[in-house]
């Protein structure tokens, strides 16, 4: 084999109280084409991953061109940059003999990145939990939509982390908790309406309001248009909202709320996680294909 294309999901992270460990999949993807080529020029994101990756596995290094095609946007909060790294590693693995499997490929992820969260659901899909080097999956049903509103700017994730404070009170980090655990709860039971008023936080979103002014009036329009909840994805800018109906109401309403500054899309959690895209008659990639295909429902021990 000479080429291979990964297709990654884009993802939703913190989901309000769970900074740096709860994330969910979306049928939103980026498709990464790896291509065999000498003297090729790699954007930084995908050489430090290859660099990684040859180093972890002792495999002899070889030059490659990239190709990355989809819908996922950069420097929103819906995991663009795990997109391509992800695609990189599940690419470089298939290429040189299926050295690691989906948790070693998260690992190294979450090594670039310097958090797992986007990293998580990108490789195992669905909703997951992370703790340290352990994650945990359920499968999200399609009942539950997933609504985006996309603004037209940028949040890069290094400077919506400078702005966060060193300490917070007591209080604020048990209802953090006790929020975090009520998703984890909702979700693996699939009694999604528990869910509503779970996502509040005292962690980050409080102070990356400069960085996103109408997110307060954004997150309050999608819950009285009938959302479960709404919260900032990841860094930003991207706000999501969850419910289990009246989509485009919610889409409206949270559009309205913005100003229209951006694109709303409703979408829903994908459960399969990173997977090469099959190639008609090659038996090998077929099999590669099966490997990284949906994990169902059990963990990724």
């Amino acid at each position: 084999m000479h080429q291979l294309t990964v297709r990654v999901p884009a993802s939703t992270s913190n989901l309000g109280p769970g900074f740096d460990c709860l994330g969910v999949a979306l049928r939103i993807y980026n498709d990464v084409t790896v291509t065999r080529a000498p003297q090729s020029q790699l954007p930084s994101i995908a050489g430090e991953a290859a660099d990684l990756f040859f180093n972890r596995t002792r495999r002899v290094p070889f030059s490659f061109t990239l190709s990355v095609r989809g819908a996922v946007p950069q420097a929103r909060g819906l995991g663009g940059s795990v997109t391509v790294r992800v695609g990189v590693l599940c690419a470089l693995n298939a290429l040189t003999g299926d050295r690691l499997d989906r948790l070693s490929i998260f690992e190294l992820c979450a090594q670039l990145e310097g958090h797992p969260d986007n990293a998580a659901p990108a490789v195992f899909g669905g909703f997951t939990v992370v703790q340290g080097q352990t994650v945990q999956r359920v499968d999200v049903s399609k009942r539950l939509s997933f609504i985006l509103l996309i603004p037209s700017f940028e949040v890069r994730t290094s400077r919506a982390r400078k702005i966060l404070p060193l300490k917070i009170l007591r209080a604020a980090a048990v209802e953090n908790c006790a929020n975090a655990c009520a998703i984890t709860a909702a979700f693996a039971s699939r009694n999604y309406g528990n869910l509503r008023g779970a996502f509040f936080d005292h962690l980050h979103q409080p102070y990356r309001e400069k960085l996103i002014p109408f997110l307060p009036r954004v997150i309050a329009a999608a819950e009285r248009a009938g959302a479960l909840g709404s919260f900032l994805s990841g860094s930003g800018s991207t706000i999501a909202a969850v419910t289990l109906h009246s989509s485009k109401k919610i889409a409206a309403a949270m559009a309205r709320a913005a100003g229209d500054a951006g694109d709303t899309i409703i979408t829903h959690a994908d459960n399969c996680g990173a997977r090469i895209l099959p190639v008609r008659g090659s038996d090998v990639r077929s099999r590669v294909c099966e490997e990284l295909r949906c994990p169902g429902s059990a963990p990724p021990n």
